[in-house]
């Protein structure tokens, strides 16, 4: 037994798969929401002292680090970070044959402790040791790097890898929780484990204990985008795994055409979920047949209150952080004392900008925030569709800050980013705009707390869930926001804050949101925050007590155990 682990392996534990994990923007082991989601998902497992053990790749070289140069274009950098900081290797070693070589895994320990006394270990699957050869020790250096071939080696290690590792660690497992698809291979490896002992067959299937096997499966599906599922073909899957079960076996659950990971954990999970409402909606038209629930997503709130207001809610709603519902009673809270913690909030996210990027941003102005990846469904420039209204609207008015990263190979996305930056000398004089290099979770949570709108203009129905909008809550601001994912559930318009374009039941129309967005800030918005500070106050405490009170991760966790792990 390995003495690092001897705590966790007394009794059975919830296992949680995840590509990317985030708890903390020095270890750059996640790229955005979904790996920030799972920190949010572990962190809320500790406090509750849920029996729970993650899984995930250790990704030495990051997602990448983020520069802008001077045409406003996106150059991606390795993240070199020192693992031996924050874990301890673990003795045991396991190996999986791909491309007909034996690749060897070790792991890492990282545990998450509450303050309430819970600990959850994550394990970190590596590669990267002298054992393996150049191409196999990569395997674990860059997260969702390289082609498809990489990124199959990768689900491999993953999936088949992180079971073969629960395993040998000692660890007994009574869930194998999936977070999206990219660890589904882990079905295949379970199947394995629990072969039936029988010696001749007329069908493959008896020797499989497919039963028990979806049984023992959860899967949280993320995205409402068809090519946002991985797919790969079954050449590809031969040339790299040679697992013992079938080709024509895996075709019965994962696709007769391609190997659909999303597939895969579908038809082999016993409880399957969306992560909003409308998302376990989009998700049962996308994939008709099965039965898909909805557990909409929350933030870690302890994690995602700043200092400021921190000390706030601990004078005023002690116990808070254990028990977010206790946001309910905001109302106990002086609406100067809560302006001022704003207001000390904003000073120092407009401290950072202007020491940042030399700028002169205004602590008095309206500050609008955007901060999320950079792809062409979230339409990060809706807010310059028509930019001589902008300007005229928030001329003196309004400031803007963006943060975002596109994904290496997402050249419209990149796109985006030059053009925010090529607006932004376009308006430079009118409408101050910044946008922040590297975002990650550190920054993120300046943002949120600091700006006084949190603006989200994704493309109906593709936000799947959409998390930065609930962390502004936390902090007291207001949403401005498409209705889609999260805020169809949060918005109570003039409430809560507000929405963007047309009812559910109305096409999206580009225009449309634009024209609304631009009528809203100019003639709700803008004058309820210089005129009427006691709505604007009212609206922030809404934003505490109606949105923060409910979408946190210790409502989401516990969502989890009464509905997926004790089934």
């Amino acid at each position: 037994m390995n003495t690092g682990i001897g705590e966790f392996i007394r009794e059975s534990r919830i296992a949680y798969f995840s590509m990317e994990i985030g708890v903390r923007s020095d270890m750059p082991t996640y790229s955005g929401g979904l790996g920030v989601l799972a920190g949010d998902t572990i962190k809320s497992a500790a406090d509750l002292k849920l029996p729970m053990v993650a899984v995930t790749i250790l990704t030495k070289k990051g997602y990448f680090k983020q520069e802008i140069d001077k045409d406003g274009r996106q150059i991606e950098l390795p993240e070199e970070w020192d693992v031996n900081r924050f874990m301890t290797p673990l003795q045991e070693k396991i190996s999986i044959d791909i491309e007909g070589r034996n690749v060897h895994i070790v792991s890492w320990l990282y545990i998450v402790e509450s303050a309430a006394g819970g600990k959850v270990p994550i394990i970190f699957l590596d590669t990267d040791i002298p054992d393996n050869k150049s191409e196999d020790r990569e395997i674990t250096h860059y997260l969702y790097g390289g082609n498809e071939v990489y990124r199959l080696k990768q689900e491999i290690v993953l999936g088949i890898g992180g079971i073969r590792m629960l395993d040998r660690l000692g660890f007994e497992i009574k869930k194998y929780h999936m977070n999206e698809g990219h660890s589904s291979l882990l079905v295949l490896e379970l199947l394995k484990k629990y072969r039936r002992d029988i010696e001749e067959v007329w069908d493959e299937k008896l020797i499989w204990d497919i039963e028990k096997v979806r049984n023992l499966c959860v899967f949280t599906t993320h995205t409402p985008i068809a090519a946002g599922h991985d797919k790969f073909s079954y050449e590809l899957l031969q040339n790299i795994l040679s697992d013992g079960i079938s080709i024509n076996l895996i075709k019965e659950f994962a696709g007769g055409e391609y190997l659909n990971m999303t597939l895969l954990a579908l038809n082999l999970s016993r409880y399957i979920n969306g992560v909003a409402k409308r998302h376990g909606e989009v998700s049962k038209g996308m994939f008709p047949g099965y039965e898909i629930h909805a557990i909409t997503n929350g933030v870690h709130s302890f994690t995602w209150t700043c200092d400021s207001f921190k000390k706030l809610y601990d004078k005023y709603l002690p116990g808070w952080a254990n028990e977010p519902e206790t946001f309910v009673r905001i109302g106990r809270i002086p609406d100067d004392e809560l302006w001022n913690t704003h207001m000390e909030a904003k000073r120092h996210l407009i401290d950072y900008v202007n020491q940042e990027t030399h700028t002169e941003m205004n602590y008095d102005i309206l500050t609008i925030g955007f901060a999320r990846r950079v792809t062409a469904y979230k339409r990060a420039d809706l807010l310059f569709t028509d930019m001589e209204r902008l300007a005229r609207i928030g001329n003196g008015k309004i400031q803007i800050i963006y943060a975002g990263k596109a994904h290496p190979k997402d050249e419209p996305g990149k796109m985006l980013i030059k053009r925010i930056i090529e607006i932004k000398e376009r308006l430079n004089g009118r409408i101050k705009i910044i946008f922040l290099k590297n975002y990650n979770i550190d920054l993120a949570l300046k943002l949120v707390s600091g700006v006084d709108v949190w603006l989200n203009t994704p493309q109906r129905p593709l936000e799947a869930s959409g998390t930065s909008g609930m962390k502004a809550s936390h902090n007291g601001v207001p949403n401005f926001s498409v209705l889609d994912g999260w805020w169809i559930e949060g918005h109570i318009e003039g409430y809560t804050g507000w929405s963007i374009g047309p009812s559910l039941d109305t096409a999206t129309d580009l225009q449309k949101d634009a024209d609304d967005l631009y009528y809203k800030l100019e003639n709700i918005i803008i004058p309820t925050f210089y005129n009427d500070r006691r709505t604007w106050i009212r609206i922030m405490q809404n934003a505490i007590g109606k949105n923060a009170y409910y979408f946190n991760s210790h409502r989401m966790m516990r969502r989890y155990v009464t509905e997926a792990y004790i089934r």
